[in-house]
């Protein structure tokens, strides 16, 4: 018996399919749908960071496609480091606290490095207090103003130099029990605090960059003169849907690190 064409599938797709709404045009073509079910699934936490999901075999199943087009999807997936195929083991829904991709959104790199991205030594949490959100903060991050936000401050330093001073805001609710003990003795990256602690997962993320002088605070806790030139990175994080969930304004050190990304 010959297998049906996607062609058919696309017309007469049945299960969750059918009648789900994927939130794209009918004419999407159908491993982009297929792809936007496995969204789905990953924001309702179906499957949680680190965890196995289904076979293609299955998912081709459950969705009334073909397994090729379930394979197309995941390889986007996972070339969008929200999946992770491991030889021989099956799929897993990524996460922040493994190597390859904890440290995905600092693209700071030690210039006296061969490769890859430097990782911090040592962290030095100033306060986290919640607060009200400011008109941008609010802004940027979905919400009304004067709405409860986490407000942290840290340092990051490398080699025992001062490196990163930021701050970021994040919406309360979420984030509830969020301390500044509890930031202080998470080892891990803090997207990985995010994942296993409050069920976040940042995705994806946008940055602004400019040069800058530093704040007479930021001096204080970078060891810097007020004329050493900085690098300021404003970023805003997304977890699933493309909601935004943190906001982060970051002044760098550049003395002996550089700023690195690949473009595609």
């Amino acid at each position: 018996m010959r297998a049906p064409s996607q062609a058919s599938y696309a017309q007469g797709a049945v299960g969750p399919l059918a009648n789900a709404d994927v939130g794209t045009p009918a004419f999407s073509p159908l491993y982009q749908q297929i792809k936007q079910l496995i969204l789905q699934s990953l924001q309702g936490g179906e499957w949680r960071p680190g965890e196995l999901i289904p076979s293609e075999i299955d998912l081709a199943t459950r969705y009334g496609v073909s397994q090729g087009t379930v394979r197309k999807a995941i390889d986007e997936l996972a070339t969008d480091n929200l999946l992770v195929r491991r030889q021989g083991r099956g799929t897993y829904v990524a996460t922040h606290a493994q190597r390859q991709v904890q440290h995905r959104f600092l693209r700071l790199h030690a210039d006296a490095a061969a490769s890859g991205v430097s990782s911090p030594g040592q962290r030095h949490v100033i306060e986290c207090k919640k607060m009200r959100a400011s008109a941008d903060v609010a802004r940027t991050l979905g919400m009304r103003s004067g709405d409860a936000v986490w407000q942290v401050q840290r340092v990051l330093s490398f080699e025992q130099i001062p490196t990163i001073y930021e701050a970021l805001w994040l919406p309360a609710a979420p984030f509830k029990g969020l301390t500044q003990e509890r930031l202080t003795s998470h080892q891990g990256p803090l997207y990985g605090l995010f994942e296993s602690a409050f069920g976040v997962r940042m995705v994806r993320a946008e940055e602004k960059i400019r040069a800058v002088l530093p704040t007479p605070e930021a001096a204080h806790w970078l060891h810097v003169t007020p004329a050493t030139p900085l690098l300021s990175v404003e970023r805003v994080a997304y977890t699933y849907s493309d909601q935004a969930m943190e906001l982060r304004r970051g002044l760098y050190r550049t003395e002996h690190h550089h700023y690195r990304n690949e473009l595609q």
